[in-house]
Protein backbone atom coordinates (compact mmCIF):
# COMPACT_ATOMS: atom_id res chain seq x y z
CA UNK A 1 0.00 0.00 0.00
CA UNK A 2 1.31 3.47 -0.89
CA UNK A 3 2.04 5.66 2.12
CA UNK A 4 -0.09 8.80 2.38
CA UNK A 5 1.39 12.06 1.12
CA UNK A 6 3.21 14.14 3.71
CA UNK A 7 2.61 17.79 2.88
CA UNK A 8 5.24 20.14 4.32
CA UNK A 9 4.93 23.06 1.89
CA UNK A 10 2.40 25.27 3.67
CA UNK A 11 4.14 28.53 2.75
CA UNK A 12 3.40 27.71 -0.89
CA UNK A 13 -0.26 27.00 -0.20
CA UNK A 14 -2.42 25.41 2.47
CA UNK A 15 -5.08 22.73 2.42
CA UNK A 16 -8.47 24.49 2.49
CA UNK A 17 -10.28 24.08 5.80
CA UNK A 18 -13.45 21.99 5.31
CA UNK A 19 -15.45 24.77 6.99
CA UNK A 20 -14.14 27.21 4.39
CA UNK A 21 -15.12 24.89 1.55
CA UNK A 22 -18.59 24.45 3.06
CA UNK A 23 -19.07 28.23 3.30
CA UNK A 24 -18.36 28.60 -0.43
CA UNK A 25 -20.57 25.85 -1.81
CA UNK A 26 -23.86 27.75 -1.98
CA UNK A 27 -22.11 30.56 -3.89
CA UNK A 28 -21.13 27.98 -6.53
CA UNK A 29 -24.61 26.45 -6.79
CA UNK A 30 -27.67 28.32 -5.52
CA UNK A 31 -26.43 31.87 -4.77
CA UNK A 32 -24.73 32.49 -8.09
CA UNK A 33 -25.93 36.02 -8.83
CA UNK A 34 -23.57 38.89 -9.57
CA UNK A 35 -23.18 40.82 -6.29
CA UNK A 36 -23.24 44.10 -8.25
CA UNK A 37 -26.72 43.39 -9.64
CA UNK A 38 -29.56 45.60 -8.37
CA UNK A 39 -32.14 42.82 -7.90
CA UNK A 40 -32.78 40.95 -4.65
CA UNK A 41 -30.81 37.90 -5.83
CA UNK A 42 -27.67 39.98 -6.36
CA UNK A 43 -28.27 41.74 -3.03
CA UNK A 44 -28.23 38.39 -1.24
CA UNK A 45 -24.80 37.60 -2.64
CA UNK A 46 -23.62 41.15 -1.93
CA UNK A 47 -24.60 40.65 1.72
CA UNK A 48 -22.40 37.53 1.88
CA UNK A 49 -19.51 39.53 0.40
CA UNK A 50 -19.96 42.29 2.99
CA UNK A 51 -20.07 39.72 5.78
CA UNK A 52 -16.74 38.37 4.51
CA UNK A 53 -15.35 41.91 4.42
CA UNK A 54 -16.25 42.30 8.11
CA UNK A 55 -14.42 39.07 8.96
CA UNK A 56 -11.27 40.22 7.15
CA UNK A 57 -11.43 43.64 8.79
CA UNK A 58 -11.98 42.15 12.24
CA UNK A 59 -8.92 39.93 11.89
CA UNK A 60 -6.72 42.84 10.81
CA UNK A 61 -8.19 45.36 13.24
CA UNK A 62 -9.36 47.50 10.30
CA UNK A 63 -12.59 49.18 9.20
CA UNK A 64 -14.75 47.32 6.70
CA UNK A 65 -14.44 50.16 4.17
CA UNK A 66 -10.62 49.87 4.26
CA UNK A 67 -10.68 46.35 2.74
CA UNK A 68 -10.45 45.96 -1.05
CA UNK A 69 -10.87 42.44 -2.42
CA UNK A 70 -8.40 41.25 -5.06
CA UNK A 71 -7.55 38.03 -6.90
CA UNK A 72 -4.75 37.29 -4.42
CA UNK A 73 -1.52 38.58 -2.91
CA UNK A 74 0.18 39.30 -6.22
CA UNK A 75 -2.59 41.59 -7.40
CA UNK A 76 -2.75 43.24 -3.98
CA UNK A 77 1.00 43.94 -4.10
CA UNK A 78 0.87 45.29 -7.66
CA UNK A 79 -2.12 47.44 -6.78
CA UNK A 80 -0.48 48.89 -3.67
CA UNK A 81 2.64 50.02 -5.50
CA UNK A 82 0.96 51.30 -8.63
CA UNK A 83 -2.01 52.82 -6.82
CA UNK A 84 0.12 54.96 -4.51
CA UNK A 85 2.60 56.04 -7.19
CA UNK A 86 -0.22 57.06 -9.53
CA UNK A 87 -1.83 59.10 -6.75
CA UNK A 88 1.44 60.90 -5.94
CA UNK A 89 2.82 61.90 -9.35
CA UNK A 90 5.21 64.40 -7.76
CA UNK A 91 6.94 61.53 -5.94
CA UNK A 92 8.70 59.07 -8.24
CA UNK A 93 10.84 57.13 -5.78
CA UNK A 94 10.06 53.68 -4.35
CA UNK A 95 11.93 51.80 -1.61
CA UNK A 96 11.76 48.02 -1.19
CA UNK A 97 13.93 45.43 0.54
CA UNK A 98 16.39 43.24 -1.35
CA UNK A 99 14.48 40.12 -0.25
CA UNK A 100 10.90 40.90 -1.27
CA UNK A 101 8.60 38.35 -2.89
CA UNK A 102 8.68 38.40 -6.69
CA UNK A 103 5.27 40.09 -6.69
CA UNK A 104 6.98 43.18 -5.27
CA UNK A 105 10.45 42.65 -6.71
CA UNK A 106 9.34 42.28 -10.33
CA UNK A 107 6.75 45.04 -10.09
CA UNK A 108 9.51 47.35 -8.86
CA UNK A 109 11.68 46.33 -11.80
CA UNK A 110 8.86 47.16 -14.22
CA UNK A 111 8.22 50.49 -12.51
CA UNK A 112 11.92 51.22 -12.87
CA UNK A 113 11.61 50.67 -16.62
CA UNK A 114 8.73 53.15 -16.55
CA UNK A 115 10.89 55.85 -14.98
CA UNK A 116 10.37 55.32 -11.24
CA UNK A 117 13.56 55.40 -9.15
CA UNK A 118 13.84 52.27 -6.99
CA UNK A 119 16.12 51.74 -3.98
CA UNK A 120 16.60 48.21 -2.64
CA UNK A 121 17.58 48.08 1.03
CA UNK A 122 20.10 45.43 2.02
CA UNK A 123 19.72 42.86 4.77
CA UNK A 124 22.43 41.61 7.11
CA UNK A 125 23.71 38.03 7.41
CA UNK A 126 20.89 37.25 9.84
CA UNK A 127 18.37 38.43 7.25
CA UNK A 128 17.31 41.59 9.09
CA UNK A 129 16.75 44.87 7.29
CA UNK A 130 19.45 47.54 7.35
CA UNK A 131 17.42 50.25 9.11
CA UNK A 132 20.25 52.78 8.86
CA UNK A 133 20.32 52.17 5.12
CA UNK A 134 16.57 52.73 4.97
CA UNK A 135 16.87 55.99 6.88
CA UNK A 136 19.55 57.20 4.48
CA UNK A 137 17.49 56.17 1.42
CA UNK A 138 14.41 58.25 2.28
CA UNK A 139 14.12 61.28 -0.01
CA UNK A 140 11.73 64.21 -0.49
CA UNK A 141 10.37 62.46 -3.60
CA UNK A 142 9.89 59.04 -1.95
CA UNK A 143 6.27 57.98 -2.40
CA UNK A 144 6.25 54.57 -0.75
CA UNK A 145 8.29 52.07 1.24
CA UNK A 146 7.22 48.44 0.69
CA UNK A 147 8.67 45.99 3.21
CA UNK A 148 7.31 42.47 3.74
CA UNK A 149 6.23 41.51 7.25
CA UNK A 150 7.80 38.06 7.05
CA UNK A 151 9.95 36.46 4.38
CA UNK A 152 8.33 33.58 2.52
CA UNK A 153 11.59 31.59 2.16
CA UNK A 154 13.30 32.05 5.52
CA UNK A 155 10.38 33.00 7.75
CA UNK A 156 12.38 35.97 9.09
CA UNK A 157 10.10 38.65 10.56
CA UNK A 158 10.91 42.29 9.80
CA UNK A 159 10.67 45.23 12.19
CA UNK A 160 7.87 46.89 10.24
CA UNK A 161 6.85 49.22 13.08
CA UNK A 162 10.33 50.74 13.07
CA UNK A 163 10.13 51.10 9.29
CA UNK A 164 6.79 52.91 9.62
CA UNK A 165 8.14 55.32 12.24
CA UNK A 166 11.06 56.28 9.98
CA UNK A 167 8.95 56.64 6.86
CA UNK A 168 6.06 58.55 8.43
CA UNK A 169 8.49 61.03 9.98
CA UNK A 170 9.40 61.97 6.39
CA UNK A 171 5.84 61.95 5.04
CA UNK A 172 6.33 58.61 3.24
CA UNK A 173 3.65 55.92 3.06
CA UNK A 174 4.33 52.27 3.97
CA UNK A 175 2.98 49.07 2.42
CA UNK A 176 3.64 45.61 3.83
CA UNK A 177 3.24 42.27 2.08
CA UNK A 178 1.81 40.18 4.94
CA UNK A 179 0.83 37.22 2.76
CA UNK A 180 3.10 34.72 4.51
CA UNK A 181 2.77 36.29 7.96
CA UNK A 182 -1.00 36.17 8.32
CA UNK A 183 -2.17 33.27 10.43
CA UNK A 184 1.30 32.62 11.84
CA UNK A 185 1.88 35.79 13.84
CA UNK A 186 -0.56 38.55 14.87
CA UNK A 187 -1.20 41.00 12.01
CA UNK A 188 -2.97 44.12 13.25
CA UNK A 189 -2.77 47.18 11.05
CA UNK A 190 -2.91 49.75 13.84
CA UNK A 191 -0.17 48.02 15.81
CA UNK A 192 2.01 47.94 12.70
CA UNK A 193 1.00 51.44 11.65
CA UNK A 194 1.07 50.58 7.93
CA UNK A 195 -0.91 52.46 5.30
CA UNK A 196 -1.44 49.45 3.02
CA UNK A 197 -1.16 45.70 3.60
CA UNK A 198 -1.62 42.64 1.36
CA UNK A 199 -3.06 39.23 2.26
CA UNK A 200 -4.05 36.08 0.36
CA UNK A 201 -6.66 33.43 1.13
CA UNK A 202 -4.79 30.33 0.04
CA UNK A 203 -2.02 30.88 2.59
CA UNK A 204 -4.51 30.70 5.48
CA UNK A 205 -6.52 27.55 4.63
CA UNK A 206 -8.75 29.38 2.15
CA UNK A 207 -9.21 29.15 -1.63
CA UNK A 208 -6.79 30.20 -4.34
CA UNK A 209 -7.73 33.24 -6.40
CA UNK A 210 -8.88 35.50 -3.55
CA UNK A 211 -7.03 38.09 -1.52
CA UNK A 212 -7.34 41.57 -0.12
CA UNK A 213 -5.54 44.88 0.10
CA UNK A 214 -5.98 46.97 3.22
CA UNK A 215 -5.88 50.70 2.41
CA UNK A 216 -5.95 52.96 5.45
CA UNK A 217 -8.66 55.58 5.15
CA UNK A 218 -7.24 58.82 3.73
CA UNK A 219 -4.29 57.14 1.98
CA UNK A 220 -3.61 58.66 -1.46
CA UNK A 221 -4.59 55.93 -3.92
CA UNK A 222 -5.61 55.72 -7.56
CA UNK A 223 -7.42 52.71 -8.99
CA UNK A 224 -5.15 50.55 -11.11
CA UNK A 225 -7.52 47.86 -12.42
CA UNK A 226 -10.23 49.63 -14.40
CA UNK A 227 -13.44 48.41 -16.01
CA UNK A 228 -16.05 49.03 -13.32
CA UNK A 229 -16.85 50.87 -10.11
CA UNK A 230 -16.71 47.85 -7.83
CA UNK A 231 -15.03 48.00 -4.40
CA UNK A 232 -15.95 51.66 -3.85
CA UNK A 233 -14.43 52.44 -7.23
CA UNK A 234 -11.03 51.12 -6.15
CA UNK A 235 -10.86 47.89 -8.16
CA UNK A 236 -12.88 47.23 -11.30
CA UNK A 237 -14.19 43.78 -12.17
CA UNK A 238 -16.90 41.32 -11.16
CA UNK A 239 -16.24 40.10 -7.65
CA UNK A 240 -15.21 36.48 -7.08
CA UNK A 241 -17.97 35.98 -4.53
CA UNK A 242 -17.20 32.31 -3.68
CA UNK A 243 -13.50 33.07 -3.18
CA UNK A 244 -14.23 36.19 -1.14
CA UNK A 245 -16.63 34.30 1.12
CA UNK A 246 -13.97 31.60 1.53
CA UNK A 247 -11.40 34.24 2.48
CA UNK A 248 -13.83 35.72 4.97
CA UNK A 249 -14.50 32.36 6.59
CA UNK A 250 -10.78 31.59 6.76
CA UNK A 251 -10.23 34.93 8.51
CA UNK A 252 -13.13 34.30 10.89
CA UNK A 253 -11.64 30.95 11.87
CA UNK A 254 -8.20 32.50 12.37
CA UNK A 255 -9.71 35.18 14.58
CA UNK A 256 -11.32 32.51 16.74
CA UNK A 257 -8.51 29.97 16.82
CA UNK A 258 -6.81 29.08 20.06
CA UNK A 259 -3.49 30.94 20.53
CA UNK A 260 -1.88 27.59 21.31
CA UNK A 261 -2.12 26.41 17.68
CA UNK A 262 0.98 28.22 16.43
CA UNK A 263 2.89 27.33 19.59
CA UNK A 264 2.22 23.67 18.83
CA UNK A 265 3.54 24.22 15.31
CA UNK A 266 6.60 26.04 16.71
CA UNK A 267 7.33 23.11 19.03
CA UNK A 268 7.17 20.73 16.07
CA UNK A 269 9.40 23.03 13.99
CA UNK A 270 11.98 23.32 16.79
CA UNK A 271 12.10 19.53 17.15
CA UNK A 272 12.60 19.18 13.40
CA UNK A 273 15.47 21.68 13.36
CA UNK A 274 17.17 20.09 16.34
CA UNK A 275 17.10 16.72 14.59
CA UNK A 276 18.32 18.15 11.28
CA UNK A 277 21.41 19.70 12.85
CA UNK A 278 22.03 16.64 15.03
CA UNK A 279 21.79 14.11 12.21
CA UNK A 280 23.36 16.01 9.30
CA UNK A 281 26.73 17.70 9.75
CA UNK A 282 26.31 19.72 6.55
CA UNK A 283 22.89 21.15 7.50
CA UNK A 284 22.71 24.89 8.23
CA UNK A 285 19.47 26.48 9.45
CA UNK A 286 19.03 29.96 7.98
CA UNK A 287 17.86 32.82 10.22
CA UNK A 288 18.03 31.07 13.59
CA UNK A 289 19.42 34.16 15.34
CA UNK A 290 16.51 36.45 14.47
CA UNK A 291 12.71 36.34 14.99
CA UNK A 292 11.04 33.96 12.54
CA UNK A 293 7.63 32.60 11.73
CA UNK A 294 6.86 29.60 13.96
CA UNK A 295 6.27 27.23 11.06
CA UNK A 296 9.19 27.83 8.68
CA UNK A 297 12.52 26.05 8.37
CA UNK A 298 14.93 27.15 5.67
CA UNK A 299 17.82 24.71 5.72
CA UNK A 300 20.82 24.48 3.39
CA UNK A 301 22.81 21.30 2.87
CA UNK A 302 26.35 22.27 2.02
CA UNK A 303 27.55 20.80 -1.27
CA UNK A 304 24.15 19.48 -2.39
CA UNK A 305 21.54 20.74 -4.84
CA UNK A 306 18.26 21.57 -3.11
CA UNK A 307 16.21 20.95 -6.26
CA UNK A 308 17.46 17.35 -6.31
CA UNK A 309 16.40 16.84 -2.71
CA UNK A 310 12.96 18.25 -3.46
CA UNK A 311 12.42 15.77 -6.32
CA UNK A 312 13.85 12.79 -4.43
CA UNK A 313 11.61 13.50 -1.44
CA UNK A 314 8.67 13.99 -3.80
CA UNK A 315 9.31 10.48 -5.14
CA UNK A 316 9.07 9.31 -1.52
CA UNK A 317 5.69 11.02 -1.08
CA UNK A 318 6.97 14.04 0.84
CA UNK A 319 6.23 17.57 -0.42
CA UNK A 320 8.64 20.38 0.43
CA UNK A 321 10.00 23.36 -1.51
CA UNK A 322 13.39 24.37 -2.83
CA UNK A 323 12.86 27.92 -1.57
CA UNK A 324 10.13 30.14 -2.94
CA UNK A 325 7.52 28.12 -4.81
CA UNK A 326 7.14 30.94 -7.35
CA UNK A 327 10.82 30.48 -8.25
CA UNK A 328 10.56 26.74 -8.89
CA UNK A 329 12.84 25.61 -11.68
CA UNK A 330 15.32 28.42 -11.18
CA UNK A 331 18.96 27.34 -11.48
CA UNK A 332 20.40 30.37 -9.67
CA UNK A 333 20.43 30.37 -5.85
CA UNK A 334 17.61 32.29 -4.22
CA UNK A 335 17.85 36.10 -4.37
CA UNK A 336 16.97 36.06 -0.67
CA UNK A 337 19.98 33.97 0.32
CA UNK A 338 22.20 35.97 -2.04
CA UNK A 339 21.14 39.16 -0.31
CA UNK A 340 21.98 37.58 3.06
CA UNK A 341 25.48 36.78 1.86
CA UNK A 342 25.04 33.01 2.02
CA UNK A 343 27.85 31.41 -0.05
CA UNK A 344 26.64 30.02 -3.39
CA UNK A 345 27.77 26.46 -2.58
CA UNK A 346 25.66 26.49 0.57
CA UNK A 347 22.72 28.41 -0.93
CA UNK A 348 22.41 25.91 -3.77
CA UNK A 349 21.49 23.26 -1.19
CA UNK A 350 18.46 25.21 0.08
CA UNK A 351 15.17 23.56 0.91
CA UNK A 352 12.18 25.01 2.73
CA UNK A 353 10.00 23.01 5.09
CA UNK A 354 6.86 24.85 6.15
CA UNK A 355 4.46 23.31 8.65
CA UNK A 356 0.74 23.88 9.02
CA UNK A 357 -2.18 23.15 11.30
CA UNK A 358 -2.70 19.67 9.84
CA UNK A 359 0.88 18.44 10.33
CA UNK A 360 1.72 15.91 13.02
CA UNK A 361 4.88 14.58 14.68
CA UNK A 362 4.50 11.53 12.42
CA UNK A 363 4.95 13.78 9.37
CA UNK A 364 8.24 15.07 10.73
CA UNK A 365 9.33 11.51 11.47
CA UNK A 366 8.60 10.50 7.86
CA UNK A 367 10.73 13.37 6.59
CA UNK A 368 13.62 12.53 8.92
CA UNK A 369 13.47 8.89 7.83
CA UNK A 370 13.45 9.77 4.13
CA UNK A 371 16.10 12.48 4.18
CA UNK A 372 19.19 10.26 4.61
CA UNK A 373 18.20 8.20 1.57
CA UNK A 374 17.51 11.33 -0.47
CA UNK A 375 20.82 12.88 0.57
CA UNK A 376 22.77 9.77 -0.42
CA UNK A 377 21.07 9.84 -3.82
CA UNK A 378 21.70 13.56 -4.20
CA UNK A 379 25.39 13.09 -3.36
CA UNK A 380 25.65 10.66 -6.28
CA UNK A 381 24.03 13.18 -8.62
CA UNK A 382 26.38 14.78 -11.18
CA UNK A 383 25.10 18.19 -10.03
CA UNK A 384 26.24 17.67 -6.44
Amino acid sequence: MTAPTVYLDNNATTRPDPRVVSSMLTLLTDEYANPSSAHYFGARVAARVEEARRHVADLLGARDREIVFTSGGTEADNTALRGVLAARPDRRHLIISAVEHHAIFETAEQLEREGVAVTRIAVDRDGQLDLAGLQAALRPDTALVSIMLANNETGIVFLVREVVAMAHARGVLVHSDAVNALGKIPVRVDELGVDLLSISAHKVYGPKGAGALYIREGTPFQKWQIGGAQERNRRGGTLNAPGIVGLGEACRLLHEQEPTVNEQIRTLRDRLEAELTRRFANAVIIGQKTPRLPNTTCVCFDGLVGASLVMLLSDAGICISGGAACAAGAVEPSHVLKAMGVPARLASGQIRISLGRYNTPADVDRLLEALPVAIREAERSPDA
